[in-house]
C-alpha cells in the first residue's frame, strides 16, 4: 500500500464514517465544482481579483494580527474585495482541518501539517500561480517547505501553500531584569544561558513562563531550540518532512529532551507551566514576570509597542561558542481550499502579500519577520535597537548558516495535539521521561505515517 493511500485511510479513520463518505464524494468532483472559480482550469491571462465585489472567506489563527492587518490593508486598496474571517487557536485549526476543508473550504486557511491534507486532494496546487506571478524564480528554499510529494513526503512536489512571512523563534528577554543579574548581553554558549536561568530562579525571578497548558504544549519551543543545539538540524527536518527512516529519537536528541528536564527540575519554568495558555504567558512576559520567553518574531512588533527598548532577543546558543546554531523558522502557512469559491483572488493576495511594499512593511512592523518574495524585495526601515531589528538579524544570521527548521508539531497532522503535548505535559509532571518522551513521539509518528 503507498504511503498516499496510507495517509488517506488514516485521515478517515479519524473523521468517521460520514467524513469519510464526504471525502470519497470530493475525490469524484473537480477543484471548483460547487460553482465557484474552476480551480482545475488552465489560468488565462494575469490572475486578479477583478471588478466584482468578493467575499474571501477566510480562517486564521487566534492571537497573530499579522494575516488581519493584511487582509485590511488589502481591503484599503481594492475596496471590490472584504474578508469574512473566522480565528481559533492552532490546536484547533490541527483538530478541524481535514472536516473545514472539505465541508466550509475557505479561500484562506492557516494550515497547520500539510502532507495528509495535499495527500486527501483537499489543498489547491498552486504551481500555476507560482508561474503566473513569477514565485518560481524566488530562492527555491522559501518553498521548499511547502511542497508536498506523491507519497506524502515534503520538500518536493506541486507547491501546496504560500507564507505570510519567514516567522523564526528563539529567545525574548526583559533587559531590566536580565540586567539585576549581571546579564548585559546575549549567552554565547549553552552552558553561560544554563548561568543566567540559574541567578535568576536564586534572585526570586521566574526565569521562564513558557505555555504548557490545555492542547498547546509550548514546551516544544525550547525542545527544539534544544535539538538545534545538540544535533544536525537537517536531520530533524527529514523527521518532519517524513523522509523515509527519519526518526525523531535520536542521541542527540535524547540529550535535548534531558537537558530540558533538567531545566524542569530545577525550577526554571513557572510552577503553573502546565496550566499556562500563550495569552497568559505573553502577559507575564510583558508584565515583567519573567526574564525569559520562548517565542517566535511574531511578536516583535507587539513587544516594540508595549515594552519599547525593554525586550531583546536572542537565538538558542551553541554548545560551543562558534558552534552551530539553528532555529524554527519557516512560513507561517496559508493556503486555498480545492474546491475555494475565490481561488483566483486568494492566490492574488497571497502574491501581494510577498510584493505589494505596504504588505511587506506591515509585515516586518506587525509580523516582526521577514517577508516572503524575490531576493530584492523591498525592505522598510527599521528602528535601531528594537526587538523588531533584532529578530530580522537573527533570521539573517540562521539564514546564512543554514539553520532553519519547520516545527516539530508539523511533522504530522496529529502529532502535536496527540502526542507532543500531552507527554510534554507529563514530563513537566513527573510522569514521563525524557527517553519515554522521544519513544512515545517517534511510535505515534509511525503510526500516522504509516510505515
Amino acid at each position: 500500500m503507498s504511503r498516499t493511500s496510507r495517509s488517506r485511510r488514516r485521515a478517515l479513520a479519524v473523521s468517521g464514517v460520514a467524513f469519510a463518505s464526504a471525502i470519497g464524494l470530493a475525490a469524484c468532483a473537480p477543484p471548483g465544482s460547487d460553482g465557484g472559480d474552476d480551480a482545475s482550469a488552465p489560468l488565462t491571462g494575469d490572475p486578479t481579483c477583478g471588478d466584482d465585489a468578493v467575499v474571501l472567506s477566510a480562517y486564521f489563527e487566534t492571537g497573530f494580527p499579522l494575516p488581519g492587518a493584511l487582509a485590511e490593508e488589502f481591503t484599503r486598496q481594492y475596496p471590490n474585495v472584504t474578508f469574512d474571517i473566522r480565528e481559533d487557536q492552532f490546536a484547533v485549526i490541527t483538530q478541524n482541518a481535514p472536516r473545514t476543508l472539505q465541508d466550509s473550504p475557505p479561500d484562506l486557511m492557516r494550515l497547520p501539517q500539510m502532507s495528509e491534507l495535499a495527500s486527501d486532494g483537499l489543498l489547491l496546487d498552486l504551481d500555476p500561480y507560482a508561474e503566473a506571478f513569477g514565485w518560481d524564480a524566488w530562492p527555491a528554499s522559501q518553498l521548499e517547505q511547502m511542497r508536498v510529494g506523491e507519497d506524502g513526503s515534503r520538500g518536493e512536489g506541486p507547491l501546496y501553500a504560500m507564507g505570510l512571512g519567514y516567522s523564526m523563534t528563539g529567545v525574548f528577554y526583559n533587559k531590566e531584569l536580565g540586567a539585576q543579574i549581571g546579564m548585559t548581553e546575549p549567552p554565547a554558549t549553552l552552558a553561560e544561558f544554563d548561568g543566567y536561568l540559574a541567578a535568576a530562579r536564586d534572585a526570586g525571578i521566574t526565569p521562564v513562563s513558557q505555555f504548557n497548558g490545555g492542547a498547546t504544549g509550548g514546551l516544544a519551543f525550547p525542545l527544539q531550540a534544544l535539538m538545534a543545539s545538540y544535533g544536525d538540524t537537517a536531520a530533524v527536518n527529514d523527521w518532519i518532512y517524513q523522509k523515509p527512516g527519519a526518526d525523531i529519537d535520536t542521541p542527540e536528541n535524547l540529550a535535548a529532551a534531558e537537558h530540558l528536564a533538567g531545566w524542569i527540575e530545577e525550577g526554571y519554568f513557572a510552577d503553573d507551566v502546565n496550566s499556562i495558555d500563550y495569552a497568559q504567558m505573553m502577559s507575564r512576559f510583558v508584565n515583567g514576570e519573567s526574564l525569559f520567553m520562548f517565542n517566535g518574531d511574531w511578536e516583535s512588533g507587539n513587544l516594540d509597542a508595549q515594552m519599547p527598548g525593554g525586550a531583546g532577543f536572542f537565538l538558542m546558543p551553541p554548545l560551543e561558542a562558534g558552534g552551530a546554531i539553528g532555529a524554527m523558522s519557516a512560513p507561517a502557512t496559508y493556503g486555498i481550499a480545492a474546491t475555494a469559491e475565490h481561488a483566483e483572488c486568494a492566490a492574488f493576495f497571497l502574491n501581494w502579500a510577498a510584493t505589494d511594499e505596504q504588505a511587506r512593511t506591515i509585515e516586518v512592523e506587525t509580523g516582526g519577520s521577514h517577508p516572503m518574495g524575490p531576493a530584492d524585495g523591498f525592505m522598510p526601515d527599521v528602528a535601531e535597537g528594537s526587538v523588531t531589528a533584532a529578530t530580522l538579524a537573527a533570521g539573517a544570521t540562521i539564514s546564512e548558516a543554514n539553520g532553519s527548521m519547520d516545527f516539530i508539531a508539523n511533522a504530522t497532522g496529529a502529532i502535536y495535539a496527540q502526542s507532543w503535548t500531552p507527554n510534554l505535559q507529563k514530563l513537566v509532571a513527573g510522569e514521563q521521561t525524557p527517553a519515554g518522551l522521544l519513544e512515545a513521539v517517534q511510535a505515534d509518528y509511525e503510526s500516522q505515517v504509516g510505515d
